[in-house]
Order: C-alpha cells, then sequence, then structure tokens
C-alpha cells in the first residue's frame, strides 16, 4: 500500500522534526503543511507553506491543513499516486517506529474500512477493543486517521475544490462534530470507519497547554469553549440540529445501516 502522511506544523518545528524523523523510516512518504507558521520557525522538512494573510493571523487549524495538503497533492497530480492518506497532528506521539506500516496492515486486511484510527489509552473505546483488535465505530477522534483515497474520492466535491472543503468542511473552523461527519458520509457510501489496538498514538496536550502563545491560538480553555460553541453553531446552520447528540445519532444511522448490507462484518460492530 502506497501511502502519504500530511504532518501539520504551526511555529513547533521541533516538535514536527520529530515526528517526521520517526516517520520518514516508515512505509510512507511524509509531507509537513505548515500552516501559518512564521518564516523563522518553518520545520525543516516543510513542504508547503500556507502565509496568505489569513492563514498567518488565524492558522489553518485541522481541517483546513488537511484540506490544503491534500488539495496541493490533488493540483500537483500526485493525489492518484498514493493508496491511502495519513493525516496527523504534530502533537501526536506514538510508541512504535513503524505506525503507518501496522496500519496499513489493518487497513488491507479489512478491505472495507475507509478510515482507520489507533486507539490511545485514554479512550474508553480500548475496552472494547479486547477480542477484536480492530473494530468499526461511529464515533473517532480525529488527531491521527488512514483515509484510503477511494473513499476521498468518493466523497469530495467534483468542482470547485479548494482547501476550504476538499474533504472536511473548512467553514467549520475549529472542527468541532466534524468527524462525526466525515464518519456519516464514509458509511453512507459503503465505506466503515475503525479503531484499532495494532497502534497506540497519544495526544500530548501539553504544547497547547504551555505553547499556545507561540502556536498563536487561544489559550486551552477558552479554545476548548470556542471549539464547542462554534461547532454546535455550524452544525445548527448545516444540519438544523441543536445538539452534539442529534449529529451522533445522525452518524449512527449510516453506520447501522452498513451493517444492515454487510451482516458479514457483524463481528466488527460495537
Amino acid at each position: 500500500m502506497r501511502n502519504a502522511t500530511i504532518i501539520l506544523n504551526r511555529n513547533l518545528p521541533d516538535v514536527t522534526d520529530r515526528l517526521v524523523k520517526q516517520l520518514s523510516q516508515d512505509n510512507t512518504q511524509v509531507f509537513v503543511v505548515e500552516a501559518g507558521s512564521d518564516e523563522n520557525k518553518l520545520s525543516s522538512f516543510c513542504t508547503w507553506h500556507a502565509n496568505w494573510p489569513e492563514a498567518m493571523n488565524d492558522g489553518l487549524r485541522a481541517a483546513r491543513g488537511f484540506n490544503y495538503g491534500l488539495f496541493k497533492l490533488y493540483e500537483e497530480k500526485r493525489f492518484d499516486e498514493f493508496d491511502a492518506f495519513f493525516l496527523v497532528t504534530n502533537d501526536t506521539e506514538f510508541a512504535i517506529p513503524d505506525p503507518v506500516t501496522k496500519l496499513s496492515d489493518v487497513l488491507t486486511n479489512h478491505p472495507k474500512v475507509g478510515i482507520l484510527s489507533p486507539c490511545s489509552e485514554r479512550w474508553g473505546e480500548k475496552l472494547l477493543l479486547q477480542q477484536e483488535k480492530t473494530r468499526y465505530f461511529w464515533y473517532i477522534h480525529n488527531t491521527a486517521l488512514l483515509i484510503r483515497r477511494e473513499l476521498i474520492q468518493s466523497i469530495m466535491p467534483k468542482n470547485e475544490l479548494s482547501y476550504m472543503n476538499f474533504l472536511f468542511d473548512g467553514t467549520n473552523f475549529r472542527g468541532y462534530g466534524l468527524e462525526s461527519e466525515l464518519i456519516a458520509k464514509a458509511y453512507a457510501n459503503d465505506w466503515a470507519s475503525a479503531i484499532t489496538t495494532e497502534v497506540w498514538a497519544e495526544e500530548n496536550e501539553k504544547w497547547l497547554l504551555t505553547k499556545s502563545d507561540l502556536i498563536k491560538t487561544e489559550s486551552f480553555e477558552n479554545n476548548l469553549n470556542l471549539y464547542i460553541k462554534e461547532g454546535l453553531d455550524w452544525m445548527q446552520s448545516k444540519f438544523g440540529f441543536s445538539s452534539r447528540w442529534h449529529m451522533q445519532m445522525y452518524t449512527k444511522f449510516w453506520y447501522d445501516q452498513f451493517f444492515n448490507f454487510h451482516p458479514e462484518f457483524l463481528k466488527y460492530k460495537i
């Protein structure tokens, strides 16, 4: 399986460089999106620099940042070179040196999985992954996702592509609820979303807690409040949902439909 890894950096080059060096030893080609980084704080492995005024002032956050990396590959006619794309924030840490290879093996063994996430020791989902190390879920946190190209091609807009819409809806700036929308689209297009304990990943929140001024974002608490408020406003505006629960039930509907069509995968259902 040919993989591309897209890592987001904003003014934390040392953190990003360590992750790049680890993943460059793995079975993947690594690309770094500078999501509004200052010129003197670029990763040594910078691939593309989002340096227009809005990006420099506000950053791109995960949704627009990953969209931008995917769009640049598409624009450079390299998108079809890869079978899957590993989208990972630079504050994600892996306990093993070859997480992409391990995740690729899981994806190969689960041909109907379009989205795959490593598990975290802090997630309750790990309790459901004891007999089966990989199961299909209707909610996944979005710090590290391996996504099949065919899934992206099935849901991406057919025209007017940009960093605002390539995979995620960039109008939801901070991204609360975007993982649910993506998973719903996956199941609606006959692709499952899974979590596996074959690979463990942890989000190191100390960078946001201690370096928010360097990253040019709000404090952890203020960012969390805006993340939820803006996400709920987006859900209301786009779907007419008045709560996160409505969004999750929408995703679960498509999740259940998938197993109606594919009863052979019921052993992976939670």
